[in-house]
């Protein structure tokens, strides 16, 4: 059987979520839910899409996957669903899939405006209950994409996140923050090969390059938060590191504390990583794997 998984900004105080579930569970009895997370930042559509992204490849691939963070609810945005190889997804036509298709491109896209497989008479405010969830519902019962509407070929896309490099730095900027504080990073993805770095670049931007950390320094909010490191313990409790988190994007933390109340990081905040030392640059080309001198 498939699943349904849930993404949204509705938070767990109202009953909105659960209504959502009351009308799957309606339309597909006994599909199993699961929530990714109900606690997106209120319309922070590229944090969805961040999400998402870290999230779907984890999941069986003919699974469904149901986004709804909806700031233009109620207006002339499409309602979409599209086939992917991380399974269907399902949400408003506003870039939230955007980082997942860079990684898993839409095989077909519809916009979802069949009557027959939505409540009757929508809400303006709750296309969550009224057309993203009878939709995901339905396509969990096996009805064929093609029947919900016609195809979409100019889904609107998220301009790709900051990230920008020379042969001294490469610069990116905060895109993301977990529960923890930690500050996620435009700069990724990362992996330690020994004691190099190799950046393959997220989100379909920029060249791989091969880095030596022990060259190079991390600076944000106007500190120098020194090399990067393996994991959090790697600094003493209650100081600032930066390191790779778990989706190989470069994380800004600190160690038993809180990234963002404590060094005053956002959204959009800035981040650098550069040449710390005057031993040249510590950033090489892909295609020996030298670095340069």
């Amino acid at each position: 059987m498939t699943l349904i998984t849930l993404t949204t900004d509705f938070g767990l105080q109202d009953t909105y979520v659960g209504v959502m579930k009351g009308v799957i569970a309606g339309i597909a009895p006994g599909v199993p839910c699961i929530d990714l997370t109900h606690t997106i930042p209120a319309q922070d559509v590229q944090s969805a899409a961040y999400w998402l992204w870290t999230a779907l490849p984890y999941f069986p691939p003919d699974s469904i996957h149901l986004a709804v963070v909806d700031p233009g609810v109620g207006t002339e945005r499409r309602a979409l669903a599209a086939q992917t190889a991380w399974g269907i997804v399902v949400g408003p036509d506003n870039g939230v899939f955007s980082y997942v298709w860079e990684a898993a491109p839409p095989r077909q896209i519809v916009a979802l405006e069949n009557p027959a497989y939505r409540l009757p008479a929508p809400s303006a405010t709750f296309h969550g209950r009224d057309v993203f969830a009878p939709a995901a519902a339905h396509l969990a019962r096996g009805i064929p994409l093609t029947e919900f509407g016609p195809p979409i070929s100019d889904p609107v896309k998220l301009p790709a996140p900051h990230l920008e490099s020379d042969e001294q730095s490469l610069a990116g900027a905060v895109i993301a923050i977990d529960h923890f504080g930690n500050a996620i990073t435009s700069i990724g993805r990362l992996v330690w090969n020994g004691g190099l770095l190799r950046l393959d670049p997220a989100f379909g931007q920029g060249q791989a390059l091969t880095l030596n950390p022990a060259r190079m320094s991390v600076h944000v909010a106007g500190r120098d938060l020194g090399l990067v490191r393996h994991t959090y313990a790697d600094a003493s409790a209650g100081a600032p590191l930066a390191l790779i988190g778990s989706a190989g994007m470069l994380e800004i933390a600190v160690n038993r504390g809180h990234a963002v109340h404590e060094l005053g990081v956002t959204l959009d905040t800035p981040v650098v990583l550069r040449t710390s030392r005057d031993e040249g640059s510590g950033i090489g080309d892909e295609g020996s794997g030298r670095l340069n001198p």
